[in-house]
């Protein structure tokens, strides 16, 4: 392809059937391509759904404590946990506090960083616990991804 006056690159593209179509407006003279807009809409639409497909959609499993969770309740629910992450998922778990337990809130964060050093070989802690309003919150993600 050449340089064209517009003119005749509108009579060349109309001979060819295909679109004239202005890449750079702001050039002196503008920079325009002879192509199948139709086409390129297709080819680009394909592309960005295939970027869509490649992009790693994160999961968050949540894990639900009670300040004063017994031990066989905990190593289930660590056990959970200890899934979640070798499956690739994050992991949310928190303590939540009804009525007046909230009293206890210092067990309820013992009872999250002792879940944090027990997982410690399956994730590492994003979030240390935080209390917001009656939960006590604290993420963990997985160490490696899952294939």
């Amino acid at each position: 392809m050449g340089v064209y006056p517009t003119k005749e690159a509108l009579r060349l593209a109309e001979e060819m059937e295909l679109d004239l179509v202005e890449i750079s407006p702001n050039a002196e003279p503008p920079v325009c391509k002879i192509i199948d807009y139709k086409k390129f809409l297709y080819e680009q639409k394909k592309r960005t759904k295939e970027l869509k497909a490649k992009a790693t959609k994160v999961e968050i499993k949540e894990i639900r404590f009670g300040p004063q969770t017994d031990d066989h309740d905990y190593q289930f629910k660590k056990r959970h946990g200890e899934k979640f992450l070798k499956d690739g998922a994050k992991l949310k778990a928190y303590v939540f506090f009804k009525g007046r337990s909230i009293v206890y809130k210092d067990q309820g964060q013992e009872l999250l960083l002792r879940l944090a050093v027990d997982l410690e070989e399956f994730g590492k802690v994003e979030q240390m616990p935080k209390l917001e309003g009656k939960r006590m919150t604290m993420f963990i993600a997985p160490l490696k991804k899952a294939k």
